[in-house]
């Protein structure tokens, strides 16, 4: 575990909690990982709970086969299936739930929800996503990033569209680690402040000299009410090669999926040789492998 890390248990919900030299840590193992996925089983006889609130495909398959390539158990526990749905305090969900396992990761809709298991528990809990947070996605994305580029410090990331919760996670954590980040936003869909964060609404301003430029999809979880007000609002901030045009030489797209071909991207750049989106989901799994290596068991 890094040394930088808080003391047990070492929670992961905002992805700060490393520090910037144990996030560089983690993303430089996770890269050692990718090249010898089943060279070590440091969670043998170890079982962790995954919980899924919320629908999931990339989250549940890589947490799931990392969880296994180091020799671990996942124990899946969807939301219908356990006592939250009828009631139970999510503080005495952390309470029980940390006396069988050795972590605890869950993907919700409020941040609350995680906190208040993270306070009761025992044992790491880690944030697989929340409505306001998506670190581990924000993780999986330095590797790709260090992959590609081969260094993070100076990188220029630019996220346009809406200035949700992967925006905020790029903000906090790449921020942490010298990426410079832009997010380009309409008016009421802007990012709050934050340290070294660039708000613009202006996309091609925050694509120009971009070593990636990043979408999301427009219409997520929850927000279906409001899907026409946001594919109006947002239809200015498409990633297609004219605004991959427009970012440093060699400028590639990200994506976390799953992607709205023809709204947020085109198909030409989602399937086109200039992005690493794909490399972005696979990398998730070993990201979150250096992760779970890092905080299980290491106190």
């Amino acid at each position: 575990m890094p040394d930088s890390w808080p003391t047990a248990p070492a929670h992961f919900l905002t992805g700060t909690e490393p520090g910037a030299e144990g996030i560089l840590a983690l993303v430089d193992r996770a890269i050692e990982l990718k090249a010898a996925p089943l060279s070590v089983r440091p969670l043998e006889g170890a079982s962790i709970a995954l919980i899924f609130e919320k629908p999931s495909t990339r989250t549940r398959v890589s947490f799931e086969v990392a969880v296994t390539e180091l020799g671990g158990h996942a124990v899946v526990l969807r939301g219908d299936e356990m006592q939250l749905s009828r009631g139970e305090s999510p503080r005495d969900t952390g309470l029980v739930l940390s006396r069988h396992v050795e972590a605890i990761a869950i993907r919700t809709h409020s941040d609350e929800v995680v906190s208040a298991i993270a306070s009761a528990s025992s044992v790491p809990v880690i944030n697989m996503l929340t409505d306001g947070h998506h670190p581990c996605q924000a993780l999986g994305d330095l590797v790709t990033l260090k992959e590609t580029f081969g260094h993070l410090d100076g990188l220029k990331l630019a996220f346009v569209g809406d200035g949700n919760n992967v925006a905020r996670s790029l903000a906090l954590v790449a921020g942490l680690v010298g990426v410079q980040v832009t997010v380009a936003s309409p008016s009421g869909y802007q990012l709050e402040p934050l340290p070294g964060l660039v708000i613009t609404d202006d996309p091609a301003e925050a694509a120009m000299g971009a070593d990636a430029i990043y979408a999301d999809a427009w219409v997520s979880m929850g927000d279906e009410a409001t899907a026409a007000q946001r594919l109006s609002a947002l239809a200015p901030y498409c990633l297609d090669d004219a605004l991959l045009d427009l970012g440093a030489p060699g400028a590639v797209a990200l994506h976390c999926l799953p992607a709205h071909p023809g709204q947020e991207i085109t198909p030409e750049v989602l399937y086109g040789s200039r992005q690493r989106i794909w490399d972005q989901a696979e990398n998730r799994r070993h990201a979150q492998k250096a992760l779970l290596e890092a905080i299980v068991r290491a106190v």
